[in-house]
């Protein structure tokens, strides 16, 4: 390569692009100008719906339909998914806009513990009926898995599902 050839090799001779630039720069503007009119404009820009999961919550229980099975316990894995609906948190990005989600443990865990249950069915309508007790929601699904369920036959876990809508 020598001295006098430019390092740019598309074939066109350099010229200053300072012309352009402004106009160019006053397109985008103009094209950015457009789109805040559209973002200022909530009509036809609906809330973006909010659904909470908390999956593998962990609990030590004392449910099942034996005697013996409520007497010894039993780890319960336990799966939500709250459908919130329109939440002020996707603008405020504050907790209390929202479904806490720690305190939805908390709450599972504690009906857990405030009675036995003899069936996962019964549990998880009474989790799903205090879900929608304490929270304004649309809908809950919980389900509720037995790891090990005390069955002669070898299975990896038995579930139930419950939902229900506001």
């Amino acid at each position: 390569m020598s001295d006098e050839e430019p390092a740019d090799f598309d074939g066109e001779s350099e010229e200053p692009d300072g012309a352009q630039e402004p106009e160019d720069l006053e397109e985008i503007d103009e094209l950015e100008d457009e789109d805040d009119e559209f973002d200022d404009d909530d009509e036809g820009h609906p809330e973006p719906e909010v659904t909470i999961e908390v999956s593998g919550l962990s609990l030590y229980t004392h449910m099942g339909v034996s005697d013996a099975e409520r007497e010894v316990g039993q780890r319960l894995i336990v799966d939500l998914r709250i459908d919130v609906g329109e939440c002020d948190a996707t603008v405020t990005d504050r907790v209390e806009d929202t479904v806490d989600y720690g305190q939805v443990c908390e709450l599972v865990y504690l009906v857990s513990q405030q009675r036995e249950y003899r069936t996962l069915e019964r549990f998880c309508a009474a989790v799903a009926d205090r879900l929608i007790e304490r929270y304004e929601v649309h809908a809950v699904w919980v389900k509720a898995a037995k790891p090990e369920p005390p069955i002669a036959l070898n299975v990896g876990e038995v579930s139930v599902e419950v939902w229900r809508e506001a």
